[in-house]
């Protein structure tokens, strides 16, 4: 019920778990079973982690699971595999999830994913072999995060070894121009890339989060159909009622407080799904105007 909001207790309600923490468990949860499973005393049974792999041959017989399952798999031989790759999730997630909401940064970070599986199938439709790791989907939250924030300079540390300083476009531009590099020496021709690096990844994550961002973010593009209403002229006429007589103060507060209440869950629902950045400058003051009503109290 709406008066069992935690707002009505002098507080505004906040998620008890992040998006973010949800993907890192995920992927713990998976490294430790994929552990479980290669360990020599269960046999050395990869069956369910060649079933996730991003492969080929599994996208050929139509499991299409992969396309997502494969970045929550890591190298259980090379624990900096899934070091890097949660330590690049945490730094870019922490400043990306509150600016987008839980609900975009999941799936921003799932569609960069399946563009980066679709870009290395095409690429490695004919030659096979396989992949694995999130990478795909860090690397189009960074891309957002970039043109969020791309005029502030930002310290960065390219593969975990220095620190740089420079704006994060900017950042992006050389990691694209490096993967773009690698595809055109190693993937385009067929040739297997060092150290298991997959430019195709890479880039189609990047992509996703570009498209995301110019078509969909800056544009508002999934808040469109919430907001699209008909042209006046279009409106089929609607019958006013009667006037009704003036009612007294205590029932014009009643109908105002309840008419505050509903503002505020809808604002409480907005910043849950689409984070506290989406809010306009009314519905802040709706934020506000709430709160100071329960001071009163």
């Amino acid at each position: 019920m709406p008066s069992d909001r935690s707002y009505m207790r002098g507080d505004y309600p906040r998620p008890p778990t992040t998006a973010l923490v949800w993907l890192i468990a995920a992927m713990l949860a998976t490294f430790v079973l994929q552990l479980v499973l290669l360990s020599p005393w269960l046999g050395s049974s990869s069956t369910l982690p060649d079933l996730l792999r991003l492969t080929v041959r599994n996208a050929e017989q139509g499991r299409l699971w992969i396309l997502v399952t494969h970045g929550f798999l890591h190298s259980t031989g090379n624990p900096l595999h899934i070091i890097f790759s949660l330590l690049g999730l945490v730094l870019i997630g922490r400043e990306l999830e509150p600016q987008l909401g839980a609900r975009r940064f999941t799936l921003v970070f799932g569609g960069a994913l399946v563009t980066g599986a679709f870009c290395w199938l095409a690429l490695h439709w004919r030659t096979g072999g396989g992949y694995i790791g999130p990478s795909a989907g860090i690397l189009g939250l960074l891309v957002v995060l970039a043109r969020l924030y791309e005029n502030q300079r930002m310290n960065f540390m390219p593969f975990f070894l220095f620190s740089v300083t420079m704006q994060p476009m900017h950042f992006v531009y050389g990691l694209a121009a490096i993967d773009a590099f690698l595809l055109i020496l190693y993937e385009l021709p067929g040739s297997p890339v060092p150290f298991g690096y997959a430019p195709s990844v890479h880039l189609g994550g990047m992509l996703a989060g570009w498209l995301y961002f110019q078509f969909l973010h800056a544009n508002n593009g999934w808040d469109r159909a919430a907001s699209f209403s008909l042209p006046t002229w279009l409106r089929w006429p609607r019958r006013r009622p009667p006037a009704a007589a003036t009612p007294a103060a205590p029932a014009r507060t009643r109908r105002a407080t309840e008419t505050l209440r509903a503002d505020v869950d809808r604002i409480l629902d907005k910043i849950n799904s689409q984070g506290f950045g989406s809010l306009t400058a009314e519905e802040k003051r709706t934020l506000d105007d709430a709160k100071d009503l329960l001071n009163q109290r």
